[in-house]
């Protein structure tokens, strides 16, 4: 995912503007070029190779660039759009955000395999050695786990109970050793419902002894790995696995996301706060607390449901896809930096 620079210093072929100089000019300017650019010497270097002052060097290198004896591109993988990239950080005040080129079948597939991909990569950029990773349940994140092949040594904590316990070895707790595996550090996975009954039940659950011992690692992790759902079948894990008369009730409350079990208004602020009494999950003030909070969500039908996440300051780096960035750049108003890591209720 590094960006990749071709600098082409062109000499007598330079362009109709770089022939007001004279050739003289041309064989120096493109010389010190070369030693500026592909030989990564210093200005004060070059100036003492050529006998002249580091500020003549300085307007050299400008002149070149100005005239067009130096070419420099700047590119990345095909896949990867870096402009949108770039807007997308800057509008939300992001650490990072990577945007990658939608499929086909965007409209029709939120959270496509290729985020996955591109998030292990980043991870692997991100993850230092005695970190502790998080990882919530969510599609993207097994995607993630799955495409893993590097990660310093590390220990790998599991944020949320899963979906459905019967499905845990092809889920989070299969995306957390998978992680652990690559890295060669401790998995710490969370053998429970993601959503109990009832309050006491969830409760109970906590202080069993597998459980309470990855909680104990929430306040510790450096990096964490989330996903994000719209608050509609099929988009989100929370929505599906609540009763009609539930999902009734949190919608009148106004919620239009779901992450790691938190619901979202449009304006990131939370709701339904009752709902995570039921839930084994980190807690939000736990997340906020987090340094680097990855989330992985991309598609059209995801995008509104994004940018509320994105709102709510608990998100410091995001990658998805093209169809989602598009309608992030125009969504509402502008918000304020991710980085503020402020609560937008105040609570």
């Amino acid at each position: 995912m590094n960006s990749s620079e071709e600098i082409a210093v062109s000499g007598m072929s330079a362009g109709r503007s770089a022939m007001r100089m004279g050739p003289a000019e041309l064989v120096q300017a493109a010389a010190m070029a070369r030693r500026f650019y592909l030989e990564g010497k210093s200005k004060i270097q070059i100036a003492e190779e050529f006998g002249v002052s580091r500020f003549k060097v300085a307007r050299v290198l400008e002149t070149a660039l100005e005239r067009d004896l130096v070419r420099i591109e700047i590119r990345v993988p095909a896949e990867l759009d870096a402009e949108r990239s770039d807007a997308l950080r800057a509008r939300y005040g992001l650490r990072h955000a990577v945007v990658v080129e939608s499929p086909a079948d965007a409209e029709e597939t939120p959270d496509p395999e290729n985020l996955g991909e591109v998030a292990a990569d980043l991870l692997g950029e991100l993850v230092n050695e005695g970190d502790v990773l998080g990882l919530a349940w969510g599609r993207s994140t097994i995607h993630m786990a799955a495409a893993l092949d590097r990660l310093p040594p590390c220990t790998v904590v599991q944020l949320t109970g899963v979906y459905d316990a019967g499905t845990a070895e092809r889920g989070s707790v299969e995306a957390v050793r998978r992680a652990a595996q690559v890295s060669g550090g401790d998995a710490h996975p969370i053998y429970a419902p993601m959503l109990l009954p009832d309050a006491a039940t969830a409760q109970a659950l906590r202080h069993q002894t597998g459980i309470a011992r990855a909680f104990e690692y929430f306040d510790k992790v450096t990096v964490a790995c989330v996903s994000i759902g719209s608050w509609e079948p099929g988009i989100s894990t929370v929505h599906d696995m609540l009763s009609d008369e539930e999902r009734a009730h949190y919608a009148s409350l106004g919620v239009a996301a779901e992450m790691s079990a938190h619901l979202f208004d449009a304006e990131g602020r939370r709701v339904g706060r009752d709902l995570g009494e039921r839930c084994i999950t980190v807690k939000a003030d736990q997340l906020r607390r987090i340094p680097e909070v990855v989330a992985i969500a991309g598609g059209q039908r995801k995008a509104a449901a994004i940018d509320a996440v994105l709102r709510s300051g608990l998100v410091t780096s995001l990658v998805t896809d093209t169809s989602a960035a598009d309608y992030l750049m125009t969504a509402g108003s502008a918000p304020k930096s991710t980085l503020n890591r402020t609560d937008p209720d105040g609570i």
